[in-house]
């Protein structure tokens, strides 16, 4: 399903079965104004504060994306150790998470479409969006998911879709978008990572099958001046190959078959322009693979707009996080003087925003990740020629370590397991000196225990 959208009109055109509305694409009436800034989020929990939409409003994006946990529609219950049912630990009998119903998914959008600063950005932007696990309706769930059909719906009904739009008819929520003029055009192409994909760990799928014939056609369909493709996943970071097995993180690298098939598809098609945008782990960085394509390919996360890493644990210990961003070994990360930490991510409320500055020559294109009020933690800006093919693509050898080019998994062990190695170490030490402390304790004790006893 491709979609003609202008800022104040959308037309869905079902590419498999013809238009929509009018004849075909680009032939609907609408208003096609030039885009130059557009926002993106994920991860808004609808019974948290959601301050960071003054900030998205201040940007006067022409179009806002959601990459998915638009609402936390699933029920998380907490931990637990012992007792009848046991949600962590090694006697876990019980999962933490459990889908909730239809009815109190669908109130938890209604509670979130009526926020007063999302209100005010539905009246002055497009929005669209895509979805993410919790939203789907149960943590990190794929295509055994059984209330999909109907969750797909509920998303559906609060993106405002047309009761007559191919997206509900489809199984998945993925859809593409046009925006602007000829010659300046921007597609949008929203992933579905959750209807189609099989289990972790599997290397399976992730989009099945009737998705990448879609999504051939879209790469490979009419050329715009920039494309941006949308996954509720990362797509150029992998994170668990140097954080497990103290934690892991859904991500396109966790199926390095079905990833290796995206770049594949990418360079056959040719397709200039294109870069990633992405959501799900609770902080914000900008990645950037150089191996995959004719030209670098960017993944600009933005994570959440309430959930974020650092507001899970005390303020205090926010400098704990920041150091475990810094240390944890990534290849991909893009680190420059744009970024308000040492380690380049951002794990705080944030939002993504896109600024294309079509009057400069050559065009440029800014992607940042801002906080809650609006200032850049994390950004880049290049002209848009850097995103054109430029003859072959780089290797790397075996054994040899290229930065944006080296996947994750490929690191030496030393490098790799850091993380889980200082960490280990550190609670080695630490019990080593507990101990000592108890033995220092105990042997004093007996010493004046002797003398008292002498006196």
């Amino acid at each position: 399903m491709a979609v003609v959208v202008g800022v104040v009109g959308l037309v869905a055109i079902d590419t498999e079965g013809g238009a929509a509305e009018g004849e075909g694409e680009g032939k609907g009436k609408v208003v096609e104004p030039l885009i130059t800034r557009i926002a993106f989020g994920s991860c808004a929990n609808q019974s948290s504060p959601q301050p960071i939409w003054n900030a998205i409003i201040d940007f006067d994006p022409q179009v806002f994306i959601w990459l998915g946990d638009n609402v936390y529609g699933d029920i998380r219950r907490p931990f637990k150790l012992f007792g009848k049912e046991r949600t962590i630990g090694p006697w876990k009998n019980a999962p933490r998470f459990i889908p909730s119903s239809p009815q109190e998914l669908e109130s938890r959008y209604q509670k979130a479409k009526i926020n007063p600063g999302y209100a005010r950005l539905r009246h002055t932007a497009q929005v669209i969006g895509t979805w993410d696990d919790h939203d789907y309706g149960l943590n990190d769930a794929g295509k055994e998911f059984g209330g999909k059909i109907t969750n797909q719906k509920l998303l559906l009904d609060f993106l405002d879709e047309p009761q007559h739009s191919p997206r509900r008819k489809q199984e998945g929520v993925y859809a593409s978008y046009m925006f602007g003029p000829m010659g300046r055009q921007i597609k949008v192409i929203l992933l579905d990572t959750r209807y189609h994909r099989d289990p972790l760990r599997s290397d399976g799928s992730v989009l099945g099958s009737s998705q990448w014939t879609w999504l051939e056609k879209e790469l490979n369909g009419p050329k715009s001046a920039i494309t941006i493709i949308g996954s509720s996943v990362q797509v150029i970071s992998n994170h668990t190959a140097a954080t497990r097995p103290l934690f892991s993180l859904e991500s396109w690298g966790r199926f390095p078959t079905e990833r290796n098939r995206l770049f594949k598809l990418m360079a056959d098609s040719k397709r200039e322009g294109v870069f990633f945008i992405s959501g799900d782990v609770h902080f914000g960085e900008i990645s950037r693979y150089d191996c995959a394509t004719g030209y670098p390919l960017y993944d600009v996360t933005s994570s959440g707009l309430t959930q974020a890493v650092e507001k899970a644990v005390p303020p205090v210990f926010s400098f704990m996080v920041r150091l475990v961003a810094w240390l944890t070994p990534t290849t991909m990360r893009v680190t420059n003087q744009n970024c308000r930490f040492r380690s380049c991510t951002y794990g705080q409320p944030n939002f993504g925003a896109i600024e294309i500055d079509w009057s400069a020559t050559p065009v440029t294109l800014k992607l940042e990740v801002r906080d809650m009020d609006g200032y850049p933690v994390a950004g880049v800006k290049f002209p848009l020629v850097e995103l054109q093919l430029h003859g072959s693509m780089p290797s790397v050898k075996a054994g040899e370590y290229r930065r944006h080019c080296s996947l994750e998994v490929d690191l030496p062990w030393n490098i790799k397991y850091r993380l889980a190695i200082l960490l280990y170490c550190s609670v080695s030490v630490l019990l080593l000196t507990v101990m000592g402390l108890g033995y220092s304790a105990t042997f004093v004790c007996r010493l004046l225990l002797h003398k008292c006893k002498l006196d």
